[in-house]
């Protein structure tokens, strides 16, 4: 059975969702990261980059959330595009999408927005930009066509999904008016049982909440250097 080490933050939901879509059994194993649980030795001999989620599926380790994403489309075949070249050049270009832009963009404009000392006005400038401009890609996109590659609901929605949930805490509590087309797919993915069951996964720890200093000491130590 599948080993699935996980945090109840945007790229650790995305995979659940798959998990969960699929019906792929899997134990549930907490990282609870306010606590610096993922520096643990057991956890980095796992995934060495000390985030989550990480994946271990019998012999086979599987870092970082889209490469588990990929591993579980190749093993179960589904909620994957047509076999053709050009809906698999789809599926590669807007996951690499997602991890390259969407992921690390949105990531850093909350945590100079929310969490970063000051001065912080060009940090904040910069990567609020940056993260609207990502995500105008993907409404546009969405206001295109059904679904991020064509009509059909694949793990690609599933990796928007998971970051989709936070959009109004990165880009604030307007934003929706903004992005219609994302707010229609987030909407209709909320909606699945699945969606639902993944959501449920962070009542089955008590995974701390707060964001006080000891969460701050661990999540960004370089602050402690300035």
């Amino acid at each position: 059975m599948i080993k699935f080490y996980y945090h109840p933050s945007p790229n650790p939901l995305k995979v659940a969702l798959y998990l969960e879509e699929t019906g792929e059994p899997y134990e549930m194993i907490p990282v609870d990261t306010r606590k610096g649980e993922q520096h643990a030795a057991a956890f980095l001999a796992i995934n060495p980059n000390a985030k989550t989620p990480a994946m271990q599926d019998g012999e086979v380790t599987v870092f970082d959330s889209n490469a588990m994403l990929l591993y579980l489309a190749e093993k179960t075949g589904k909620f994957v595009p047509a076999n053709t070249p050009a809906a698999r050049a789809d599926m590669y270009s807007w996951l690499m999408f997602i991890a390259s832009g969407i992921g690390p963009y949105s990531g850093q404009a909350v945590h100079f927005k929310h969490f970063a000392p000051e001065p912080k006005e060009y940090a904040v400038n910069r990567y609020e930009f940056e993260a609207w401009r990502h995500w105008n890609i993907i409404n546009d996109r969405l206001g295109a066509q059904k679904y991020m590659v064509g009509d059909t609901y694949t793990l690609v929605d599933m990796a928007i999904w998971g970051w989709a949930r936070a959009v109004p805490f990165i880009l604030g509590p307007d934003a929706w008016a903004k992005l219609p087309h994302v707010k229609r797919l987030l909407d209709e993915i909320n909606a699945r049982p699945a969606a639902e069951r993944a959501e449920a996964l962070k009542t089955q720890h008590a995974f701390k909440a707060e964001m006080d200093e000891d969460a701050k000491k661990v999540l960004f130590p370089q602050n402690a250097l300035l």
